[in-house]
């Protein structure tokens, strides 16, 4: 067997009702290492080019990384592709959990799903052994009553389930696949993909953990972290207040979009902080156990970063589905200029009942409250309510309509901002804060500004987790931590504040590789990065050796990361993207309002059209943003230049 994976792929045709097992050589998972650039290998050799990503012939795959399931933090992560019903590119998502780590633990390093079964299965899996079984009683039911009824038919409690909601099953678009009721891969609608292909669920089980190549590494790694973390602020953060701990600085640098991303700053912050959200509404706030009761964790993580809320009253919260992110604040908390962090959670736990994307979800009921604000909708669209900024009741009014599909109004906010903007016509397109169709999470590139250009470049579109912020390599910012990270992967100098040149391009791009990599590993960025983790770049390298018994360098893995990148270009631009999809909304080209510290910045043209052509070269691309044959020749992927 060899070491830190099964060296087996299970590929599933729901058509047929047919499974087979494949054994990849060493030399495949070397080359790929997992996540997304394996699931890209499966999905451009099988999916045809101009396939309905809601068809049939639509390629779904599950993929683990290398070290997933060794017992060390940020390790149990599974990446979700497939042809976005979205954007029409590719699609790519992240989940945590322990579903990555039970899957592992069952046999296998990954799934590749095609065709669509005649009626509703899920997929069971047990330790090695898998077999399709009838998911139709499982119809219409949210994800925690579909998390009870699998545990009880299994017989079995600890199965890790990964299931579409019922919202996929009314054609939400932004649909996500779900575990533990309350971990999602979100963002490109691989729900909705999962669910068009009437695949329940997948479910794990499994009791063989991989073996591990050198132990001893492995516990001197698990040693080094977690003597760091009292010491480095942001890590201390992020495990105290979970991600709502960037809530106030967001706020006080003015990059907390709030008004559909009208201004940077929200004069409510603090009741949608982190530290609001530790002191009143964790479970077990009220009788002083936050740190007992609610803070969850994934397999293995000693950094314990989701929140858990329990609440009664007027908007109660079932801790089942754990508690918001700072996404999911910023969203339908400073977004739709909503203080009440219960309002907020409720939302939350909705979104999560019926699996759909908070960020995509609340961004697109805020653009919708803009709409209404400016005259661009009225009553008659909205189906009779005041969609206005500010009002928690109306805003959760909206989401239990798109989630359910019950009105026209909620049925069409279903398909996201952009579909919307074109059937209301009227100017709405200038409320838009969407890329290649995904709504902007709540990272602001008026201010982070090569976080505008890896908005604009992403394969997947608007992202806030594929490439570090600008913040880390910025004068009076930056610390020495940071920068010793950064020379490993060629940067060693700090940057001006609110630049865009070609060194800023630099730092874009080679942590975009980065993340990359890690997003193929299957490593979480909170653990493992550039720059602010646990762990940085040598650390990286250091894990994978000590798990595979393999001698990477950190080059070898930011080659990685370039395969990805390159195999994801490489689908897009065989489904007709190039230049003219790497573009802002023109909201980001207006100045901000309000009175916080970037009132009146915004993006220009030129400066990206500057940034993009540097960003090409960089990558060896053509001018019109399409890897080259011999860029993919490089890389050892040959067979992928054919396709160009």
């Amino acid at each position: 067997m060899p070491s830190g994976y099964n060296g087996k792929i299970l590929h599933v045709d729901l058509t047929q009702g047919e499974l087979r097992v494949e054994t990849p050589p060493e030399a495949f998972y070397r080359l790929y290492m997992g996540g997304s650039a394996m699931g890209l290998y499966y999905i451009l050799k099988e999916m045809p080019r101009g396939a309905d990503a809601l068809g049939p012939e639509n390629v779904l795959t599950l993929m683990t990384g290398v070290t997933t399931g060794a017992a060390i933090s940020g390790q149990s992560r599974i990446n979700a592709n497939a042809k976005s019903p979205i954007s029409g590119g590719i699609g790519d998502s992240q989940g945590g959990g322990f579903f990555p780590a039970e899957l592992k633990f069952a046999g296998f390093d990954g799934i590749v799903i095609k065709g669509k079964s005649s009626k509703p299965v899920y997929l069971w899996i047990k330790n090695g052994v898998a077999e399709l079984r009838s998911a139709s009683k499982l119809a219409g039911k949210l994800t925690g009553e579909v998390e009870s009824e699998l545990k009880q038919e299994l017989g079995d409690d600890k199965v890790e389930i990964l299931q579409h909601g019922p919202a996929a099953e009314k054609g939400v678009l932004y649909s996500t696949l779900l575990s533990m009721s309350n971990r999602n891969n979100g963002r490109t609608g691989m729900g909705l993909v999962m669910a068009s292909k009437n695949l329940k669920a997948v479910v794990a089980r499994g009791t063989n953990k991989p073996v591990l190549a050198d132990s001893k590494a492995l516990t001197a790694l698990n040693r080094t972290g977690p003597k760091l973390l009292p010491d480095n602020g942001d890590m201390g953060g992020l495990a105290k207040y979970g991600t709502a701990s960037v809530v106030m600085p967001q706020h006080s640098m003015g990059t907390l979009p709030t008004r559909n991303y009208n201004e940077g700053s929200f004069d409510l912050a603090e009741d949608i902080s982190g530290e609001k959200l530790y002191d009143v509404y964790l479970r077990g706030a009220a009788a002083g156990k936050q740190d007992k009761q609610g803070r969850d964790t994934c397999y293995s993580c000693i950094v314990r970063c989701k929140r858990v809320v329990e609440l009664e009253g007027k908007y109660p919260v079932d801790p089942q589905y754990g508690g918001p992110e700072y996404e999911t604040i910023g969203t339908f908390g400073s977004y739709c200029a909503v203080q009440d962090l219960a309002a907020i959670s409720l939302a939350n736990q909705i979104c999560n009942e019926h699996a759909v994307d908070t960020i995509a979800c609340g961004a697109t009921i805020a653009f919708a409250m803009e709409c209404y604000e400016k005259g661009i909708i009225t009553k008659e669209q909205t189906g009779g309510l005041e969609l206005k900024f500010g009002d928690a009741d109306v805003m959760l009014e909206a989401l239990r309509q798109i989630v359910t599909a019950s009105t026209p109004f909620g049925k069409l906010l279903g398909q996201g901002s952009e579909r919307v903007a074109a059937v209301w016509g009227n100017g709405a397109d200038e409320c838009l804060t969407t890329v290649k169709g995904a709504e902007s999470p709540a990272h602001m590139p008026q201010a982070k500004r090569s976080l505008g250009l890896i908005y604009a470049v992403n394969p997947f579109g608007a992202d806030h987790q594929s490439s570090e912020h600008d913040w880390m390599i910025e004068d009076g910012i930056a610390s020495d931590l940071y920068m010793s990270r950064l020379a490993l992967l060629g940067m060693e100098e700090r940057l001006p504040p609110m630049s865009l040149g070609v060194e800023k391009v630099r730092f874009a791009y080679l942590t975009e590789v980065f993340y990359s990599m890690l997003d193929s590993l299957e490593l979480c960025q909170f653990v493992w990065g550039p720059g602010w983790t646990l762990y940085g770049p040598a650390e990286t390298a250091e894990l994978v050796n000590a798990v595979t018994g393999w001698d990477v360098t950190v080059d070898e893995l930011m080659a990685v990361g370039e395969r990805r990148l390159n195999l994801m270009r490489t689908f897009n631009a065989r489904e007709g993207f190039d230049r003219k999809d790497d573009k802002l909304p023109k909201k980001f080209y207006k100045a901000l309002q309000g009175e916080g510290p970037t009132a009146g910045i915004a993006l220009t043209h030129d400066e990206i059209e500057s940034a993009l052509d540097s960003y090409y070269k960089m990558a060896d691309w053509t001018n019109d943003g399409k890897p080259t044959q011999t860029k993919l020749q490089k890389l050892d992927l040959a067979w992928a230049a054919e396709l160009l």
